[in-house]
């Protein structure tokens, strides 16, 4: 029988990556021992708020999304999202900074708390189980030569808190896209080939990229042999054919009026993923409405652990998805005004802002275990192509003059533009 507060550590420390996939789908005789439980984890303060700023961040995301495509597959990495955005949030300023940080769920905490978590996140999660493959990645592409290069210390600390690959390119190059699609090809194992578009828009500065793959394989594997073709009820009362996979081991579980709820582990126990089936009463998109960090906790406190028959579909998903409108929606949408937003921290003599926010995964589920990836990028762009933008927006000088003669009639300085 799993612990409470063990489940509960474990459950805050795995992101929610797998739960968010399972969540768009409702489809061997295994020896009963004990699942592995992973050691325990030494979390600061500043980390514990992190991930569970992440995980809320994530839940919020993933509701906001499914209200726009609530009839189809969703598949997202919040953690890989964040990431981006995370680098990207060292960049920013003024109520662009807030407006990121509260959409982020991170306000409260320091720049260097967050860039430091995010450190410590990184070093844990690629290492938290040997028997299970877990890379992530991050790189700045920033447009090189005929535009300034970013600040030093904004790509010192990308460099130093998110491991990221900085590289000066040449956008207009036939080459450019095909180098940064190559380096997202490689992280991902070749699950996502490519996240830039080609040509390059030359109205585009800077690319943040994150890429994660993940590879586990079942702690009890299913056997291939007892996988059979069964119907899928949809949405609107038919069915499809799927192939369905099914075991009997020792899960965590928590069956209810409302859902089923059961969690199946990799490797040895540190990573899992954990499937929702609402009850007959009850909508998939009634069930995701409820999902607050503060629910799926108290669900995941009240697990049982015990032999349970399971049932679930082999499936393969690639997903995209450009999140500009969902990050609005949370309440981001001063980062991609191209009046308002500043990110001075990353360009101090040029204008940017935020163009897209490009969101690309894949996932792989079979009896053998699970393939993941998913890949983030970050587009800034730039009012270097077109009309410049005057921002009087910090203390400034005025004058009035007769052109002719050219003579300075007034002369003015503004400090405080509400003070009579």
């Amino acid at each position: 029988m799993f612990a409470k507060t063990s489940m509960l550590k474990r459950a805050q420390t795995l992101f929610f990556l797998f739960l968010l996939a399972a969540l768009a789908w409702q489809c061997s005789e295994n020896p009963a021992n004990s699942p592995p439980t992973s050691e325990p984890i030494d979390i600061s303060e500043a980390e514990k708020t992190l991930i569970e700023s992440d995980n809320k961040f994530g839940l919020k995301l993933f509701q906001v999304i499914n209200e726009a495509q609530g009839d189809s597959n969703i598949f997202i990495s919040p953690l890989s999202v964040a990431m981006a955005l995370g680098m990207t949030l060292n960049g920013a300023d003024g109520t662009t900074l807030d407006a990121m940080e509260q959409t982020l769920e991170l306000s409260g905490l320091t720049m260097e708390e967050i860039n430091e978590s995010y450190r410590y996140l990184i070093d844990l999660l690629i290492q938290l189980d040997p028997q299970v493959q877990f890379d992530i990645a991050n790189s700045i592409w920033y447009k090189h030569p005929g535009f300034p290069t970013p600040e030093a210390d904004f790509l010192n600390r990308c460099q130093q808190y998110f491991d990221a690959l900085v590289t000066g390119l040449d956008f207009s190059s036939p080459d450019a896209a095909p180098t940064i699609n190559a380096w997202v090809n490689e992280q991902t194992n070749g699950k996502i080939e490519e996240i830039v578009d080609n040509p390059i828009d030359p109205l585009i500065c800077m690319f943040l990229i994150n890429a994660i793959y993940f590879k586990g394989n079942w702690t009890y594997q299913f056997d291939e042999s007892l996988t059979q073709d069964e119907p899928f009820y949809l949405l609107d009362g038919s069915t499809t054919t799927c192939q369905l996979m099914s075991q009997k081991a020792i899960h965590g579980f928590l069956f209810n009026e409302d859902f089923q709820v059961v969690d199946l582990l990799y490797g040895d126990g540190a990573y899992s993923m954990t499937l929702f089936v609402p009850g007959e009463h009850m909508d998939i998109n009634a069930l995701i409405a409820q999902f607050t960090p503060e629910n799926v906790n108290d669900w995941l406190s009240q697990f049982s652990s015990d032999s349970v028959n399971v049932f679930i579909p082999r499936f393969k998903l690639e997903y995209d998805r450009e999140l500009k409108d969902d990050l609005t929606a949370l309440g981001m949408g001063i980062a991609f005004d191209p009046d308002w937003a500043d990110f001075r921290n990353m360009y101090s003599t040029r204008h940017v802002w935020i163009s897209k926010v490009k969101h690309k995964t894949f996932v792989e589920v079979n009896e053998e275990g699970t393939e993941a990836a998913a890949v983030t990028s970050v587009e800034m762009y730039t009012d270097s192509g077109g009309p410049p933008t005057f921002r009087a927006d910090r203390p400034f000088v005025f004058m009035i003059r007769e052109n002719e003669s050219g003579t300075i009639l007034f002369i003015g300085k503004i400090v405080d533009p509400t003070a009579g």
